[in-house]
């Protein structure tokens, strides 16, 4: 065997070496990178339900809390608030929710108020159009961008879409349903549980 293809033991050594310190290497980086597949433990938690506290809230008052990602709007409503969806009826395009009940709307907030309890509305504040976050305009009267009779509700920056005080579009919008009611349920006068209700976690 001519001395070109012997490779003294001291290189093979070392080269053995390398490559198992390499490989090592390359196992961990892979195992890190594999390992940010898998949902943190915040991440694992933004699907649990949320409790909101409403013992603060005075009529007139919106609270935003954070499920799975989304903001949820709890809205404490004044006698007035409440009277106003009667007039607005007639104006939007869905007022007895029926259009993806099943998705937008659970069974116990099929009514006029979209609600459990008449004055307080749950809502998902993202838009059903592009998933723009609508302002609140819970001021009546005319105003810029909204009609001389509004009576209050929410308006959608991106595109201009309206909604009453029940989160109901109005007729002849860009947004195609009324905004989310996510499945909830009162823990107590002042405690409201989101993402679950009696039949279960969403």
């Amino acid at each position: 065997m001519s001395d070109e293809n012997q490779v003294d033991s001291g290189r093979r050594g070392l080269l053995v070496a390398t490559c198992a310190a390499g490989g090592v290497a390359g196992l961990a980086a892979a195992g890190a990178f594999v390992s940010t597949f898998e949902p943190s433990e915040r991440a694992k938690a933004a699907g649990a339900p949320v409790e909101v506290d409403i013992s603060d809230l005075k009529p007139g008052e919106m609270k935003t809390v954070e499920w799975r990602g989304k903001p949820v709007w709890v809205i404490k409503r004044t006698p007035d608030m409440v009277a106003s969806l009667k007039k607005t009826d007639g104006q939007v395009a869905d007022p007895k929710s029926e259009r993806n009940p099943d998705e937008l709307t659970p069974d116990y907030a099929r009514n006029e108020t979209r609600s459990i309890k008449p004055e307080i509305l749950v809502a998902v504040g993202i838009c059903s159009h592009l998933g723009c976050s609508p302002t609140t305009k819970f001021q009546t009267g005319p105003q810029a961008s909204l009609p001389d009779d509004w009576a209050g509700g929410f308006l959608c920056p991106c595109h201009g879409s309206t909604f009453d005080l029940a989160g109901r579009v109005y007729k002849n919008k860009p947004a195609p349903d009324n905004l989310q009611v996510p499945r909830h349920m009162y823990l107590s006068d002042t405690r409201i549980a989101i993402g679950k209700d009696e039949k279960g976690e969403a």
